[in-house]
């Protein structure tokens, strides 16, 4: 993995990735909503400072 290349919480992205595309359990509407608002600007500007490198 290059070392330029670090996404905050990489791994807990990968996980909920793999909850929601195989169905482990339910996944709640209130879970994914919490995430998309605290966590996705952070991510969105983390992959905009990469494609600007």
């Amino acid at each position: 993995m290059d070392e330029k290349l670090e996404i905050s919480n990489a791994r807990k992205i990968i996980n909920t990735r793999n909850k929601i595309i195989h169905g482990y359990d339910e996944v709640e509407d209130a879970v994914i909503w919490s995430i998309i608002k605290s966590h996705l600007p952070l991510l969105k500007g983390e992959i905009d400072n990469l494609l600007d490198a």
